[in-house]
């Protein structure tokens, strides 16, 4: 009787000690992977970011609007876009006046969605856009 009193102490040691063990392993896996600092407050050691810098009020260039909004379409032809450069591409539309592509590049037309699909470039910035593509015809 000792014996199987002993055997029972043993396993539950064991199991004990195997349960601390899955517990702790818990414990690290959902830690919080860093903490909060906030402006003003003392956060000791913690080390703090310098604040992104100010958006320029500046609007960008043409190049730049075309390069990051313009050239997925209108270089690759996607969804019938006329490709950048391309003389024969461009003429019908040419012909009805810059005015006319600014108002499509703006509002939409065709498969092309409003601004170009660009939703932080201003209307200013799309005309830019224009005017880079159109220049690339000369």
């Amino acid at each position: 009787m000792k014996a199987m009193a002993a055997l029972v102490l043993g396993f539950s040691l064991t199991a004990g000690v195997a349960l601390a063990a899955v517990e702790d392993e818990i414990r690290a896996r959902i830690a919080p992977i860093g903490d909060v600092c906030v402006e003003g407050e003392d956060c000791g050691d913690i080390a703090t970011a310098d604040a992104p810098a100010a958006a320029s009020d500046e609007p960008r260039s043409g190049d730049e609007v075309y390069a990051s909004a313009c050239q997925a379409c209108h270089t690759t032809g996607a969804a019938g876009a006329p490709k950048i450069g391309e003389q024969s591409a461009w003429a019908d539309r040419v012909e009805k006046g810059r005015d006319t592509l600014v108002t499509h590049a703006v509002e939409g037309f065709n498969a092309m969605p409003a601004m170009g699909g660009c939703g932080s470039c201003s209307e200013e910035e799309i005309e830019k856009a224009v005017d880079h593509m159109l220049s690339q015809l000369e």
